[in-house]
């Protein structure tokens, strides 16, 4: 049975979309079958893989709101993809009176599990139902942090949502691991707020490594690659084979 872990933070802008298709591409180099999940109405992730969210006919909305089957495009990066368009942000709306609407996403995963190695769940950045959806659905949860002040200060709630997940609808969920992102060594901010992040690292689960601030994530999103084909060179691609290799050994 397949590993399904989300990547979630409910603060946009933390690298979480890159990290997800980046984490994927290594997991699969290394020989995992990989599936990505977008259930970002946004569709970053979709859009990073190299699809147009507008141009789709089915998309994660036709499995979560009518309960059709998970949509799939093989063979991108030697990865496979559940994509997102904005269909997604009515789900929330339409099922607002459905029952056991949080089991959605675990119920259209379930026949896949035994075709893929690692499924990632790219959450959206809230705290609302799509997110519920996707930590209900999954084994582990994976916490990118922003080296910056503001973006530590939504950490109580986020990990306070999770314990909520994990004592009421998923008590199966575990903490994989936090990842600290766009981290700059040379600014003060970046040096307080990851020893913030060290030090909480120590209350909830270890941190799997330390991405730095580089411009090559941006430019490599906007070709459309993972940034082990846009840069092999960068610094942060021995980051991110780490993290995959951590995850492979949960």
């Amino acid at each position: 049975m397949s590993k399904i872990i989300g990547f979630f933070n409910q603060s946009g802008g933390v690298g979480k979309t890159t990290l997800t298709m980046n984490v994927g591409y290594h997991l699969a180099k290394f020989g995992a079958k990989v599936l990505l999940v977008d259930m970002d109405p946004q569709g970053s992730l979709t859009v990073f893989m190299g699809l147009e969210p507008n141009d789709l006919e089915d998309s994660v909305y036709n499995a979560i709101a009518q309960e059709e089957d998970l949509p799939i495009f093989e063979d991108i990066h030697g990865m496979s993809l559940a994509p997102s368009n904005i269909l997604l942000s009515r789900a929330e709306m339409e099922l607002a009176s459905a029952i056991m609407r949080e089991l959605r996403l675990k119920n259209a995963l379930s026949p896949l599990q035994s075709s893929f190695d690692f499924i990632l769940v790219d959450c959206p950045p809230s705290l609302g139902l799509l997110s519920i959806m996707s930590l209900v659905a999954s084994t582990h949860v994976l916490i990118p942090i922003q080296t910056e002040f503001k973006a530590l200060k939504g950490t109580e709630l986020l990990t306070r949502t999770i314990s909520e997940i994990i004592r009421a609808a998923n008590k199966q969920l575990k903490i994989a691991g936090i990842v600290p992102t766009m981290y700059d060594s040379r600014l003060i901010q970046g040096t307080q707020s990851l020893d913030s992040i060290k030090k909480l690292s120590q209350q909830i689960a270890p941190i799997l490594s330390v991405i730095p601030r580089k411009t090559d994530f941006a430019n490599a999103s906007q070709e459309k690659l993972p940034l082990s084909l846009y840069s092999p060179q960068s610094p942060a691609v021995a980051c991110l084979q780490e993290i995959a290799k951590k995850l492979e050994n949960l």
